[in-house]
């Protein structure tokens, strides 16, 4: 028996992306999907409405339409690369931009309303399929997305649990990580990290054939590599360019050393993409192109004791 994983994470709100998750179903010819956290996106693009013309500032281009074909167009480019979109006159979204409370609560209307199209288009896309569909939170993801991820009869959300992802694999998945300088929702200690693998840890039943579905990769592992920050979140140069620290988690890299699981499926390093080994136990990151509406993943391969091949992807 051999069970087909695919895997990504990091995505940010961008709907090709989560389209292209959902694709991978029969595209890659999986019987299992994994996303690993940080789904939700960061800011809102206001589109301003004048009369039958519409204008929008995205990522420090000016963007304008008319009519409703070309707003749509235009509401498409700005939710592909992961930002949510708010149509109203110029007087509405001045006075969004002088009152945080309010922009704080419409952001978090649009983030909700487009994840709750996620999970319609996943039970909708994957209906009588026999692909299993997990979308774990991760540390960048607000208590509304994630209540809501509870609430799905489709969708499982499988963090801070321990799932069966067949009968011979089960799964153990944290969407939280150590902290950040960005002090993300669910950036915690350490400590509390490894208090909460541990927890879980002490349900697997069989730890030799586990999936580790830790949104952190392991501290030191060559896929946690990424650039140093400074107070004012500076990049902080040397003579020889950016400089490169680790970024993953101690307890993530204690926990795999200690149970050596068959299997670790990371994230939130965007620009560590690659493979570790740490032990017995392969570890992969698959990084993140959400931005550029380009799908990282990794398709693996499980033979019932065993990983029998695995390739990172693009698409």
């Amino acid at each position: 028996m051999t069970t087909r994983l695919f895997f990504c994470s990091d995505i940010h709100g961008s709907q090709v992306c989560f389209q292209k998750f959902l694709n991978a179903a029969k595209f890659y010819k999986v019987q299992v999907l994994i996303l690993g956290g940080d789904i939700t996106g960061k800011a809102i693009v206001p589109i301003v409405r004048d009369g039958d013309s519409y204008s929008a500032n995205m990522l420090g281009l000016p963007q304008t339409a008319k009519g409703q074909e070309e707003l749509s167009a235009l509401e498409r480019s700005i939710a592909d690369v992961g930002y949510y979109y708010y149509v109203a006159d110029s007087g509405e979204t001045e006075a969004l931009a002088v009152d945080p409370s309010r922009l704080d609560r419409l952001f978090t209307e649009l983030m909700i309303q487009r994840l709750q199209s996620w999970l319609d288009l996943a039970s909708e896309r994957l209906a009588g399929t026999d692909a299993q569909c997990f979308v774990m939170p991760g540390n960048d993801d607000r208590e509304e997305a994630i209540r809501l991820l509870d609430s799905s009869t489709y969708v499982i959300n499988p963090d801070k649990r321990v799932v069966d992802v067949d009968s011979h694999h089960e799964m153990v998945s944290l969407g939280y990580a150590n902290m950040t300088p960005w002090k993300c929702p669910r950036d915690v200690t350490e400590d509390r990290l490894m208090a909460m693998i541990d927890e879980m840890a002490s349900q697997v039943k069989d730890m030799k054939n586990c999936i580790f579905n830790m949104h952190v990769p392991s501290f030191d592992s060559g896929i946690d590599a990424t650039t140093a920050l400074d107070k004012d979140l500076k990049p902080i140069m040397t003579s020889s360019g950016p400089q490169q620290i680790s970024a993953g988690s101690t307890s993530v890299r204690s926990a795999i050393e200690k149970h050596q699981p068959l299997l670790g499926l990371h994230g939130h390093i965007h620009e560590s993409r690659g493979v570790a080994k740490i032990g017995r136990t392969i570890c992969l990151n698959p990084g993140s192109e959400y931005s550029e509406g380009i799908l990282r993943g990794a398709v693996v391969q499980l033979a019932e004791t065993k990983v029998k091949s695995y390739l990172l992807t693009s698409g």
